[in-house]
């Protein structure tokens, strides 16, 4: 009754071709070379048996459940998986249940996998930690998410956690030339000729994500054998055909959706137009709403092209004002001319310098009134009482511009405001410093 279980070592007939092919040892395991390379941390702990409790954080498809299983195999213990999309706290306590009669019974560790442990909420989260720590359960949890953010801390402190890199195209084309040669569990039975440029394709458009180049082959190999029983043959054109659209790690509100805006905003912050596009052209193929992406755009004309070039904001609330007004697919020209534009002009953080300088001003110093030569006499007892007593309207002065203290006593000839030498604000500051066009603006 408390075996070592092997969930998935054996699929059931007609099982898809990505779980026929799950890898069953770390010889098999195609990638993560960083952890479970030979003499690797992860792979060390496993052959020593001295397995803490993990976290396998990574990309879709990289092969944190395959790996899960290979630990749990590895290490002679019971493996039970739920997914935290499903389970509840009803599921965990049954699987800590188990476990204890397990080892009671002498039938050694419990491996409990919870796939997408980020969708468990803090309560469900709390439930686990107990039974971690007094080691009834080892827990391997699998994430897409960043489990800084999606784990809670006591859980956090108590597993070790594993970041999975994204597969390369080399890793995807190994793994589908196994499937294609492997005669027990893949398709080196079939009889099936697979075009060189089809397994490339399939490796360049799956994002790195196993899962989909296996199924898409399975897929593709399944059209060509309904095309031609006998001489099945797969071409690029079948690959293609069996994406129907290429695979974008990408979602809208998870790590992948901040790590892009975050490169894209980098790269119009510094002037590289053409990692500009393509960050933009990665964001709106994968669906992102193009209105999110404006308005990045709106926040960074005045944040950091500023002053150098006011006509940013104008640029970027105009882009803003035609993407709603047409929407997608059209919607990528604004787009594209707004991050243009913003990437060409030149820099300047001065606005939001100046604000943080003025603002510890606020914070640090005491409410003070405002000068009465600066507050507006609307009643004779105001004017009694000095409101607008000496006050000079620019106005009334040469050039429009006149000497006249207007901040409190306590801040009075404080600078904030400390202008770059680039583009307008550069000119506007030369002009000044020269005495041109004095009171201009």
């Amino acid at each position: 009754m408390f075996e070592p279980q092997s969930d998935g070592d054996a699929p059931y007939p007609g099982a898809p071709l990505a779980s026929r092919m799950r890898p069953r040892t770390f010889d098999d395991y195609v990638g993560q070379e960083h952890i479970v390379g030979e003499g690797k941390i992860l792979r060390r702990l496993v052959e020593s048996g001295a397995l803490p409790s993990i976290i396998l954080w990574g990309p879709p498809g990289t092969g944190k459940t395959t790996l899960a299983r290979i630990i749990a195999r590895g290490t002679d213990a019971a493996f039970v998986p739920i997914s935290a999309v499903s389970a509840g706290v009803a599921d965990l306590r049954k699987a800590v249940a188990e476990s204890r009669e397990r080892m009671q019974a002498g039938g050694g560790r419990t491996v409990l996998f919870i796939d997408e442990i980020h969708r468990f909420n803090k309560a469900q989260q709390d439930a686990i930690l107990p039974f971690v720590e007094d080691g009834t359960i080892t827990m391997i949890g699998a994430t897409t998410e960043n489990p800084s953010f999606e784990v809670i801390g006591p859980l956090l402190s108590r597993s070790r956690v594993f970041a999975l890199k994204q597969l390369e195209p080399e890793h995807i084309e190994r793994i589908t030339r196994g499937a294609l040669g492997d005669n027990d569990r893949g398709l080196g039975g079939s009889g099936v000729a697979v075009d060189d440029d089809a397994i490339e394709a399939l490796a360049a458009s799956t994002g790195g994500d196993a899962r989909i180049a296996l199924n898409a082959l399975e897929a593709a190999v399944s059209g060509a054998r309904a095309r031609d029983a006998k001489r099945p043959h797969v071409t690029r054109d079948d690959i293609d055909e069996a994406l129907q659209h290429r695979t974008y790690l990408y979602d809208r509100q998870g790590d992948a959706h901040y790590d892009t805006i975050s490169a894209f905003i980098k790269s119009l912050r510094g002037s590289d137009p053409d990692a500009a596009l393509y960050w933009l052209a990665r964001m709106i193929e994968a669906g992102e709403d193009p209105l999110f992406i404006v308005r990045r755009m709106v926040i960074l004309a005045s944040e950091d092209v500023g002053l150098a070039d006011p006509m940013a904001m104008l640029v970027a609330s105009a882009c803003q004002q035609a993407v709603h007004f047409i929407g997608m697919p059209e919607g990528f020209y604004p787009l594209a001319e707004c991050a243009l534009y913003l990437a060409l002009a030149p820099k300047s953080n001065s606005t939001g310098d100046a604000y943080a300088a003025a603002l510890r001003d606020v914070q640090n110093t005491r409410n003070d009134p405002v000068p009465l030569h600066l507050r507006n006499a609307v009643t004779g007892l105001m004017r009694q009482m000095g409101y607008g007593s000496g006050y000079k309207n620019a106005h009334d002065f040469d050039g429009g511009v006149v000497e006249q203290q207007h901040l409190p006593d306590r801040v009075a000839g404080h600078t904030y405001y400390r202008p770059k030498d680039l583009g307008w604000e550069g000119r506007r500051k030369r002009e000044r410093e020269g005495g041109t066009e004095k009171g201009t603006s």
